[in-house]
């Protein structure tokens, strides 16, 4: 029997073996993979079709995010309202969503309806005519937005700091326009989906309560024939041009009451050795509430309401990028504060119970994003898709356990230097 009369004892995350539950790998009668990772908690499943139809792989402005959006919105069947109707009849979701490398299409649904929805979630994908009606209320939103968007110093400060990162027709860099949303045409979104969309490209990643014939169901719809024909996609190599100036100050709203601050550094990507080792420092200095950056610069001088560090993780090149928004009059402050941090991370050793305390945190968000079937599989879909596997996952874990604090004061010094670093202030 249980003595509640004593406290459990405390058990620290660190101590805690974590381990990425394997997934079941299942081939379509046209080859396509499927990977599944099962639960029986609660009655529902999450099915997503990737497919590399990224930003990368445009030639025109847009072209692939529009692409993906539109293709929800009309088959030859059902208009976008029909199709929308349907899937909320049955209580699903039905997203999609556009990045540099890719392009996903998921459905979330309760598990009893998943023969119900497969085929809506086949016309989406294999049926989209795209509209001119449709593309004419997409371009006249998106610009809307934009027009709205480019008020706020937040959004104005993302869009130039990623282009002073990898030049501005770097898909990484790229940002969208009123001109380019004015130059899309039809005719060109209908062939990038026929280029990127084939049965040959699409991987699909699978979660959940599953019914007893969901292999079956998925040959049906997707497995059965070789849907939009087949084409090899070859990734182009794409050079990164970056800004030769670091320092930037724009005025964007002479009104403004606080300006948004921005200091980032191209990074080697996550292939790199260091990768793992610096996501680590990357915590320590601005990686979580309790960073070096948000306890001088918010707890401190209440310079902002939240200040923090983040690694880019894209395929081709990664940066450190600090994001933070300040009060006008105290923007330079806080970016000779965040100088600051920097150097005192390159001249002092961290102290155990700081690195202690960030290793805790590191592993427990890992365990937290391991909680469950969808999040397993979104794990596995971002090592997937990277051409990854279980090895790089451990090794990160290893890492963070592992990691000293002089190994982390070198790495300070290799990548904190201020020289480095591209600075942009936006009010």
């Amino acid at each position: 029997m249980i003595d509640r009369s004593q406290a459990p004892a405390i058990k620290d995350a660190v101590e805690f073996e974590v381990l990425l539950k394997p997934y079941e790998l299942f081939r379509l009668d046209n080859g396509i993979p499927v990977y599944v990772i099962r639960s029986e908690e609660q009655e529902t499943l999450q099915l997503e079709l990737v497919f590399p139809a990224g930003s990368w792989f445009e030639t025109g402005s847009l072209v692939a995010a529009s692409t993906n959006f539109l293709m929800k919105n009309g088959s030859s069947k059902h208009s976008a309202l029909e199709i929308n109707e349907m899937a909320e009849y049955y209580g699903a979701y039905l997203n999609r969503n556009c990045f540099h490398e890719n392009a996903t299409f998921t459905l979330h649904c309760l598990t009893k309806h998943t023969a119900d929805l497969l085929p809506i979630l086949q016309e989406v994908i294999q049926d989209p005519v795209f509209p001119e009606e449709e593309l004419a209320i997409y371009t006249q939103n998106m610009k809307q937005k934009l027009a709205v968007n480019l008020q706020k110093c937040e959004f104005v400060a993302n869009r130039h700091i990623d282009k002073y990162l990898f030049g501005e027709f770097h898909p990484y860099g790229r940002v969208s326009s009123m001109e380019a949303f004015d130059a899309l045409q039809a005719e060109s979104l209908r062939a990038f989906y026929k280029k990127h969309y084939t049965y040959n490209n699409c991987k699909i990643f699978l979660a959940g309560n599953l019914p007893a014939d969901m292999i079956p169901l998925l040959n049906r719809y997707f497995g059965s024939t070789n849907w939009n024909g087949e084409n090899h996609m070859l990734r182009p190599e794409l050079p990164i041009l970056p800004a030769e100036e670091r320092k930037f100050r724009i005025f964007n709203d002479e009104n403004g009451v606080q300006g948004a601050v921005r200091i980032a550094r191209p990074f080697p990507n996550r292939y790199h050795p260091d990768f793992p080792k610096m996501l680590v420092l990357n915590t320590i200095f601005g990686g979580y509430f309790g960073s070096r950056l948000m306890s001088n610069i918010r707890e401190e001088k209440g310079y902002t309401y939240g200040i923090h560090s983040q690694m880019y993780n894209f395929r081709q090149a990664s940066a450190i990028n600090i994001q933070t928004e300040a009060g006008r009059d105290v923007c330079e402050a806080t970016v000779a504060e965040i100088y600051k941090e920097l150097e005192l991370l390159q001249k002092e050793i961290i102290s155990e119970e700081e690195l202690s305390l960030v290793r805790n945190f590191m592993i427990g968000s890992i365990l937290g994003d391991l909680d469950g079937a969808f999040q397993v599989i979104q794990r596995w879909k971002n090592l997937i898709l990277n051409d990854l596997d279980e090895h790089y996952f451990y090794n990160n874990i290893r890492t963070i356990k592992t990691i000293t604090a002089e190994e982390l004061q070198q790495l300070a010094k290799q990548y904190y230097n201020r020289e480095d670093f591209y600075e942009l202030i936006v009010i």
